[in-house]
Parts: C-alpha cells; structure tokens; sequence
C-alpha cells in the first residue's frame, strides 16, 4: 500500500484547483530543482495547487528531499511513497489521490516557467472552454475534454552529438508546431474521463495526446526545459523504445491513430533543414541508422538513458 506524506498548506485547506503529478523513480539529482521551478509559478490570485511526488521503487534520497522543500502558502506538496518502480502504477496511484480540476503530469527532470502552471489552468478551465466552444463548428462542439501542454526547449547538453541532434530534432515540424507533451502534459477532469486506469504501456504520453483529437489540444507559450538523454547509445535505446512505444499503441489502441497529425516529413522540407543545419542533420541520420542496426540493444521495456 502507499504511504502519503503531507507537508506545507493543512489538509483543511480549500481544495486545489491543480493537481501536479510527478512519478519519481530514484530522482534525487532532479527533484529539488523541478520542485524550486514549480514553487516558482506566477498564479491567478486565489488560486491553490497541490504537487504528488509519486516516489515509486526509489533506493535513493528522492522522497526525502522532496520532503524537504518549502511550498509556498499557495501550494500543498505531499509525498506518496511506493514499494514498486512502476510508472504506470505511480500514475494510477496518484489519479486517486488527486483533488485538482487541472491534472499536469510533470517528470522529475523537468524545469517550469513561472507563467505555465497558470496558463495551462487557464487554458483547461471548463468556462473558458465553453466560451471557445460558441465561437466553433458543431462538429467541434460536443465535449470539454482538453489536453495542454508548453513550449519545450532543451536543457544544454554535454555531449556534442547530443546537442547537434537536438538542435535538428527541435526543427521538425511535429515539435515546431505541434503539441507533444514529452517530459510536461495536462488535462481536464473531461479529458481524464476518456479511460480508467493508465494501460500497461510503454508510450503513456503518446497514449495521453492520441487521446485528444488535434482541436482539443492546445500549447501554450509558456516554456518548459527538458533535458535530452546523452551520447550515441543512450539517444539510439531512447528511439527504439518510442518506436517500439508508437507500434505497441498501434497494435493495442488503433482507433487512437485518427488523432495523430504528425505526418511525414516530405524530402523538400527535410532537404531544407539539411541546408539549414547539416552537421545536426548528420547527427540525426546517425542515430536514425544506428536504431536499425543490432547496436545498443536492451531488453528492457524502459529506458531511462541518463
């Protein structure tokens, strides 16, 4: 069973209007970081959250430090600890904890802005949303169901390879102007709605944006830092499991696919970003080869890369 730990606001406090979920397997080098952004967001006037450090299987310091950090009055920080490293489970357990009409789902390496939290409730709130709602077609009328996320940027990167690979991969048109959700995604009550418990699966954010038709997600311009894993064969391991993710999705949740709008990238607009950045375009070819070839390969279903 997991155990819960308050800490900061009372429990008698009005309930959050925001629910932060943040599954956290051995996090101790992140933790503290990801929670100062967090505790940093610029909020309406009012408005309360709640932040779940869903620490699930950890041997590390990763409960105990977050434990440690000061919430201000506005937010509520509890701990619920987790004998198995699950994420899926980490996720179901803290869906049943949470009291927020705002669910951002955040991993442990990620740093926000201080405007995002704000904007992502704004954004999902159901008045807002049936205010947008007058405003559109019919056939886009019929639910409040609504998936957010932020603008992604990349944290700096240590290795060369790494960096040249993110910065092409940060030109493709799916993250330019899509809405992706990697590392930071939330929804409304409506949206969560959609499904019982999270599935056993290795792409959970996919799964979560495949859940929204495209005019039901939205990004925001607030920024989010994501750190992208380092070296050749950390950045191969990671695109096999998100291809292995996407053909599970495929094979398991095929009526999913008619809410996917990235589409392939045409060879004009790939010859274009070559010219543009050849040396990350070699980066991204290299890693793209060395997916299909017997290199690095691992039998584990989760990679975490770092």
């Amino acid at each position: 069973m997991p155990t819960a730990t308050p800490t900061g606001t009372p429990t008698a406090a009005p309930l959050p209007q925001v629910s932060v979920l943040i599954p956290a397997h051995n996090e101790a080098s992140y933790i503290a970081g990801c929670l100062g952004a967090l505790f940093a967001s610029v909020l309406p006037a009012g408005m309360r959250g709640e932040v779940l450090i869903l620490a699930n299987g950890c041997t590390d310091a990763t409960a105990r430090i977050a434990a440690a950090q000061a919430a201000p009055p506005q937010w509520q920080l509890r701990i619920i600890e987790l004998p198995e490293g699950n994420k899926l489970k980490a996720l179901n357990a803290g869906d049943a904890e949470a009291r927020g009409g705002v669910l951002v789902y955040l991993d442990a390496d990620v740093t926000v802005d201080p405007a995002l939290i704000g904007q992502i409730t704004a954004a999902l709130d159901p008045a807002q949303i049936q205010a947008q709602i007058r405003a559109q077609t019919q056939a886009q009328a019929h639910t409040l169901a609504r998936y957010a996320s932020g603008t992604p940027q990349l944290t700096t990167a240590q290795s060369a390879l790494t960096r040249a690979y993110g910065r092409f991969w940060m030109r493709l048109p799916f993250v330019q102007t899509g809405t992706p959700g990697f590392g930071l995604f939330a929804m409304n009550r409506a949206g969560r709605a959609r499904w019982q418990d999270w599935p056993d699966i290795i792409a959970d954010d996919t799964f979560a944006r495949l859940s929204f038709a495209a005019h039901e997600r939205i990004k925001l311009p607030a920024r989010y830092a994501w750190p992208m894993v380092e070296g050749l064969r950390n950045l191969t391991r990671v695109r096999r499991r998100q291809n292995a993710g996407v053909a599970e999705l495929h094979e398991k949740y095929p009526q999913l696919l008619a809410n996917d709008d990235k589409a392939p990238l045409p060879m004009g607009q790939l010859f274009g970003l070559l010219l543009q950045d050849p040396i990350g375009f070699a980066a991204y070819a290299l890693v793209s080869l060395t997916v299909k070839s017997p290199l690095f390969r691992s039998r584990q279903r989760w990679t975490r890369g770092r």
